[in-house]
């Protein structure tokens, strides 16, 4: 039996394989690109913000410890029904 090389062609598998890594890529130009969120900055905040809930607290304990604090039942109520519709 004879077999004939028609219609194909001897090419090195390794070869093509090399000819791929040598062709320059699109991806390369690209630069990264970082965003922050509105939410990230305002956590980077860190020590203003600490410190404004530092006093909220201590303003919250001085009037439940005189007995001023007053609770918003109203208030309460309404988040609590908005939150339970959300879902």
């Amino acid at each position: 039996m004879k077999i004939n090389q028609y219609g194909t062609q001897s090419v090195s598998p390794y070869h093509k394989s090399f000819e791929k890594q040598t062709l320059p890529t699109q991806t390369a130009a690209q630069q990264d690109k970082v965003e922050i969120s509105a939410k990230a900055k305002e956590l980077q905040k860190g020590p203003d913000l600490m410190k404004e809930r530092h006093e909220k607290i201590a303003r919250l304990k001085a009037a439940v410890e005189n007995g001023t604090y007053q609770i918003d039942r109203a208030g309460i109520a309404e988040k609590m029904v908005n939150f339970y519709k959300q879902q």
